[in-house]
């Protein structure tokens, strides 16, 4: 079964069973500050899973593009991605347990499904602890189904339980559905530790809520939460060893092959060909939703898969422009699926050229300046170390980031002094890239009070920039904590003083008027007439939610809102600068 047909499969089956489907939503996260990309289906969904009522209603399924950077070191192996898709689905408050699990072992064995023999799987449920008790429920479903008690393993928190992201919040037991991959027949009984068995879909009940001193109390919305990751499970149907097995990557590996005028079988990929297919996979679908090359934060990312690529290249023996030949190969087998990689093509090919020949130029120095720092060390020398100035100085002189640094060292013997090297970059920036490196774990994002007044302070910012600068002002990304904001937007120049001074006064005198912050549900033609601003126009579905503040600012928007302007404070930017090529960034607070 081909992936696009399961993707297919997945979505028509849950929309049957009165499931409404919704858009992906882009990559850079609109209502969680923990991540810089969006690694889970979840993740669009935070706001509805704390409560607030979805346009589409109560039981959503989609698939959603996803980045994961926590394993990029480890990408090249034969399973490791960067981007991959997730199909998923939700009930807010409507169907719990006994349903879900219904209709997930419809889904995995129905004839007109997946058709997986009832022998092939195994599942894991929650063994309970003293905080909170067995999954009973849970268990006796699956054995409702045919699911044999030696094939349900009960397991602790460690391996099913989600959530919460902190100290306190909603949580709950999950139950993982597993497949066997080895010879057959299937073991009679399960054992987890069997890396033979593969996960290959994810049901969370969300049903309690831990409190600030440590007690699990249930929530008065229970929610249900799945995943299943598409290119994992397209593999295992296949009865492939690695995803890169399969179609999905057949295009790209076409297209390297025709750049480098070779044929190569599938199952004999080497990791630098898995690297470049991997890592320009995620960078076109990254560019498509408007982040450009840069120094920190998404950007960073950006450039470091686009350049690690570059350089796997090279190691091939690739020396001409080869990045936007691969990046039409992902435009054509997945423009259908994501109309924005049609709609953006000009731009990911323009940008992915354009930091191909400006890297091949420090490449070329760069590579030559750390050959002239292993030469400098002694061959006799056991444990030979590149001082993090030296690593900096790489960095900040050659544009090579510091993880090419520590894998050119890695291959001649050497080590980087990763320490000296952040105690130099801390000096010179902020140091962002720790929030790119970490995992999702099954957050929620923070509605507090503070939150949604700077929420609602971001979308009078955008307003008066484009007062201030023009319309041609649209926001790039945006990072908000209780703490402050962080707003990205299109604009080529540094802002003067006293421009910064024009956009405080705007904010703040829309601040003074004291607003009433209007939300109104429409569909999307109607917004789009009403004059709304849509900031990534591809993710919206039918049925949005329009913010307006007065005369101000119309904008339609997911996140958490105060219910006046008037509740804000002062707002103050504290920083300009530029965040990636043609995208400036403010950080800005309220005070009080």
């Amino acid at each position: 079964m081909k992936a696009a047909e399961i993707r297919r499969k997945y979505i028509d089956f849950f929309k049957k069973r009165n499931h409404v489907e919704i858009k992906s939503a882009p990559l850079i996260p609109e209502n969680d500050p923990t991540c810089l990309f969006t690694t889970a289906g979840m993740h669009p969904l935070v706001p509805y899973l704390l409560g607030a009522k979805h346009p589409a209603g109560k039981r959503l399924t989609d698939y959603q593009k996803c980045i994961r950077t926590g394993d990029i070191d480890e990408v090249g192996d034969a399973v490791h991605l960067t981007f991959f898709e997730m199909l998923g689905n939700w009930s807010l408050g409507d169907y719990f347990k006994k349903e879900m699990i219904g209709m997930s072992f419809e889904f995995l064995t129905g004839k007109e499904n997946l058709n997986i023999p009832v022998d092939m799987l195994a599942v894991t449920v929650f063994a309970g602890d003293g905080d909170c008790p067995f999954d009973e429920e849970a268990f006796n479903e699956w054995r409702s189904h045919g699911i044999p008690e030696e094939r349900i393993a009960k397991l602790g928190k460690k391996d099913n339980w989600w959530g919460p992201a902190g100290t306190t919040g909603p949580c709950g037991p999950d139950t993982e559905m597993f497949y066997w991959t080895g010879p057959l027949p299937a073991p009679q009984v399960f054992d987890p530790a069997d890396k033979r068995w593969v996960e290959i879909w994810n049901d969370v009940f969300m049903q309690y809520n831990k409190t600030a001193d440590g007690k699990f109390e249930p929530l008065a919305q229970r929610n249900v939460d799945t995943g299943m990751g598409l290119e994992r499970v397209t593999a295992i149907l296949q009865g492939k060893t690695s995803c890169y097995e399969t179609e999905i990557f057949a295009p790209i590996f076409a297209k390297l092959d025709e750049i480098r005028g070779i044929t190569v079988a599938p199952e004999v990929r080497t990791s630098s060909e898995r690297i470049i297919a991997d890592h320009l996979r995620a960078a076109t679908f990254i560019l498509a939703d408007g982040i450009t090359p840069g120094k920190v934060d998404q950007p960073y990312v950006l450039r470091r898969l686009i350049r690690r690529a570059i350089r796997e290249g090279r190691k091939l023996g690739i020396t001409e422009p080869f990045t936007a030949k691969i990046a039409d190969a992902v435009i054509a087998e997945f423009g259908d699926v994501y109309p924005e990689l049609r709609e953006k093509a000009d731009i990911i090919r323009e940008e992915l050229t354009r930091e191909e020949k400006q890297f091949a130029v420090t490449l070329e120095k760069g590579t030559h300046e750390f050959q002239k720092l292993i030469d400098r060390v002694p061959a006799h020398i056991e444990k030979k170390i590149i001082s993090g100035k030296n690593a900096f100085n790489l960095y900040e002189t050659y544009g090579f980031p510091i993880e090419l640094t520590e894998e050119m060292a890695r291959e001649k013997g050497f080590q980087v002094d990763r320490a000296g090297y952040d105690a130099a970059f801390a000096k010179h920036q902020e140091m962002s890239r720790a929030g790119a490196e970490q995992k999702f774990k099954g957050g929620l994002a923070d509605s507090s009070e503070a939150t949604a007044a700077l929420h609602s302070a971001t979308h009078l910012l955008q307003a008066a920039l484009r007062k201030v600068l023009g319309t041609h002002v649209e926001q790039r990304g945006s990072n908000i904590t209780a703490e402050r904001l962080r707003f990205d937007f299109s604009h080529e120049e540094k802002l003067t003083p006293e421009q910064l001074k024009q956009v405080e006064d705007l904010v703040n005198d829309a601040i003074r008027r004291d607003l009433p912050i209007i939300c109104e549900e429409m569909d999307l033609e109607t917004a789009k007439k009403s004059g709304a601003m849509g900031l990534f126009e591809n993710k919206y579905d039918a049925k949005v939610k329009v913010y307006t503040m007065g005369d101000v600012s119309k904008e339609i928007c997911g996140g958490p809102h105060a219910k006046r302007t008037g509740e804000l404070g002062v707002f103050k930017i504290k920083k300009e600068e530029s965040s990636s090529r043609g995208v400036r960034r403010i950080k800005a607070v309220l005070e009080r």
